[in-house]
């Protein structure tokens, strides 16, 4: 799986365990979810390009490397996607924020679109997609669909926790990106609910029932 990474780094994963615990309230949720973000946005960008810029220091001039071309675009797949954006806008600041609204129907477990809006000219910026939960994989696989439709190339995805099920889906029908994985759960149950996974991260993010 040469475009999969799962990232085992121990902060990420003890931050995730708390993530699990039934007892972690709202606010804590949240600001484990932005945390965890930061954490994977710091390794899944360490591949950006980079171009010397001359700098004018307090000692002399020199060249020194910045992020080159057009920034970033982070994309939420709305609504548990938004928990993620502010952990990568604390490493890029600059990044323009696209949204993709979508649900699942409760019957079929199919992704249904409602709302595409992303940062022009997307075809030049690196996209990363982010959404905490990769389960069936549907909404993570079309969500993809639609950038490129509209002439994204350069793309990454990143969730907190997938299932095999759902990482499978996504690999096959875009084989071209990357996808960046916090960790790899065991399964889905009968309702495709990720086990051991975590509930419903956009109800535990924004304090919903």
């Amino acid at each position: 799986m040469d475009n999969v990474f799962i990232l085992d780094h121990p902060l990420i994963q003890h931050k995730i365990s708390r993530l699990r615990d039934e007892k972690t309230g709202t606010n804590e949720f949240r600001n484990l979810i932005e945390e965890i973000a930061m954490l994977m946005g710091y390794e899944a960008l360490r591949d950006l390009p980079l171009e010397d810029v001359e700098v004018k220091t307090p000692i002399e001039t020199c060249m020194t490397p910045f992020i080159s071309g057009k920034k970033m675009a982070i994309v939420p797949i709305l609504r548990a996607g938004l928990g993620m954006v502010n952990g990568i806008l604390a490493l890029v600041p600059s990044a323009k924020v696209g949204h993709i609204g979508l649900y699942r129907d409760p019957k079929t477990h199919e992704p249904h679109e409602y709302y595409c809006k992303l940062p022009e000219p997307i075809d030049l910026r690196t996209i990363v997609v982010v959404d905490p939960m990769l389960a069936t994989g549907g909404s993570g696989a079309e969500a993809v669909n639609f950038i490129k439709q509209h002439g994204g190339r350069h793309i990454k995805f990143m969730c907190i926790i997938a299932a095999p099920e759902g990482l499978k889906r996504l690999r096959e029908a875009h084989p071209d990106i990357q996808i960046y994985v916090g960790h790899l759960d065991r399964c889905l149950n009968e309702h495709a609910y990720i086990c051991p996974g975590l509930g419903d991260a956009g109800d535990r993010i924004f304090g919903t029932r």
